[in-house]
C-alpha cells in the first residue's frame, strides 16, 4: 500500500513542486492538496491520509491551529510541519501540538521523501541542523552530567542503564535501526526500550522525549 499525502501550502506553485517531487517515488501518493487551513483540517479528516505536508504561515487558520485541531479529533494522519521558520521556538511549539516532523522548505528532496518515509513508520523527524541547534541551546547553559547521577536523581519513576543509553542515541538523531546496531540489541527489544521510557517519563513520541531528556539534564549533549 503507498503512503497516502496530503499537501497543505497557500502557495500553488510549491505545491505542485513537492508533488511533483514526491510523484517519482513509487511508495508515496498525493490524494489531496489544500490552499488554507480549514480546509486541510475537513480534507485531512475527509481522505484519511497517512501523512500531512503542513505549511505553518496559512489562511483561516494556521499550521499550528490544524495540528491541534487534527489531534483533537483524533485523526491517525501524522503532521509534518513544512516552513521557512528555522526557528527553535517553533519546533518546541508544534512538538507540542502534536506534529511528528519538522522541516525547511529548502530541504533537499532525499531528506523530504527520508522524513515521510520516517514518520510513517511512527518515529519523529526534525530537520538534522535544526535539531542540533534545538538541543544545543536547551543545553547551553548545562554542565556534563554523569549517566549514573542522572538515573539515581530521576523523580519520575527510574530508568534504567539501558534507557538512558537508548534515550542518549534518540537524542543524537539515531532511528530504532541504528541504534539495535550501536547497542547490538534487536529492533524489537529497542522498541521495547521506547515503549518504557515513553510511560515512564509520559510522553508519546521521540521528540518528546529527547526534548524531556534534555531539559531534564537526563542526557547532556557534548
Amino acid at each position: 500500500m503507498p503512503i497516502k499525502i496530503v499537501i497543505a501550502d497557500d502557495h500553488a506553485l510549491l505545491r505542485q513542486g513537492i508533488k511533483n517531487v514526491l510523484e517519482l517515488e513509487e511508495d508515496l501518493v498525493v490524494v489531496g492538496e489544500v490552499a488554507d487551513g480549514e480546509e486541510a483540517v475537513k480534507k485531512t479528516l475527509q481522505l484519511a491520509p497517512d501523512i500531512v505536508l503542513l505549511d505553518i504561515n496559512m489562511p483561516k487558520l494556521n499550521g499550528m491551529e490544524v495540528t491541534r485541531r487534527l489531534c483533537a479529533a483524533r485523526c491517525a494522519a501524522k503532521v509534518i510541519i513544512l516552513t521557512m521558520h528555522d526557528d527553535e521556538s517553533y519546533v518546541l511549539e508544534v512538538v507540542k501540538a502534536g506534529a511528528a516532523g519538522y522541516l525547511l522548505k529548502d530541504v533537499e528532496p532525499g531528506m523530504l521523501v527520508k522524513a515521510i518515509r520516517t514518520v510513517y513508520l511512527g518515529e519523529s523527524f526534525i530537520y538534522p541542523t535544526l535539531a542540533k541547534r534545538l538541543f544545543t541551546e536547551l543545553n547551553k547553559q548545562d554542565k556534563k552530567t554523569d549517566i549514573g547521577k542522572a538515573i539515581e536523581g530521576n523523580k519520575e519513576e527510574r530508568l534504567t542503564y539501558r534507557e538512558v543509553e537508548v534515550l542518549q542515541l534518540i537524542c543524537q538523531g539515531m532511528s530504532n535501526q541504528e541504534i539495535a546496531q550501536k547497542l547490538f540489541l534487536s529492533e524489537k527489544t529497542v522498541k521495547n526500550h521506547l515503549t518504557n521510557i515513553f510511560r515512564k517519563i509520559d510522553v508519546s513520541d521521540r521528540t518528546q522525549a529527547a526534548l524531556y531528556a534534555l531539559k531534564n539534564k537526563i542526557v547532556i549533549l557534548t
